[in-house]
């Protein structure tokens, strides 16, 4: 059901991955294909505040930091498993891979790797933190104001 605080929560978050998508650019080369990663990191962003955060509101402002931090985690990890996994299917169209074994196993190397770059860029790591607790913060003040 629709609420004021998974409306807020939607909005925050989708900001928040949109804003660390952008950060994270200049960790990868510059002839990097962006096409819709800022975007589709919203999009998740969106779907993870309404059904994480906006879902949890109204349990109090600590426990609410926390459920926001939750939601930046959960963000992370499925945009590192999508992205690895589009970039497998793409290695796996120009023949990089032996077998199924090899591209499940490029999965998780590719996930790595970019977490590792995602661990090197301390301006993504900020935004997904301090966005986190003030998405967390948003959605319940939201949860407080319209019950």
């Amino acid at each position: 059901m629709p609420t004021a605080a998974k409306l807020f929560a939607a909005a925050a978050f989708a900001l928040v991955a949109f804003l660390a998508a952008e950060t994270f650019k200049p960790a990868m080369p510059p002839d990097t294909q962006w096409g819709l990663f800022s975007p589709l990191n919203a999009v998740l962003g969106l779907i993870c505040g309404w059904s994480i955060a906006g879902w949890r509101a109204g349990r109090g402002y600590k426990a609410s930091a926390g459920t926001g931090l939750r939601t930046s985690a959960t963000i992370v990890f499925w945009a590192l498993l999508g992205f690895s996994i589009y970039e497998m299917i793409q290695r796996s169209l120009r023949r990089q891979y032996d077998g199924i074994v090899e591209a499940l196993q490029g999965v998780f190397a590719l996930i790595l790797e970019h977490g590792t770059l995602l661990a090197s860029q301390p301006q993504s790591l900020i935004v997904l933190v301090v966005g986190g607790i003030l998405g967390g913060w948003a959605a319940e003040w939201a949860a407080r104001r319209w019950r």
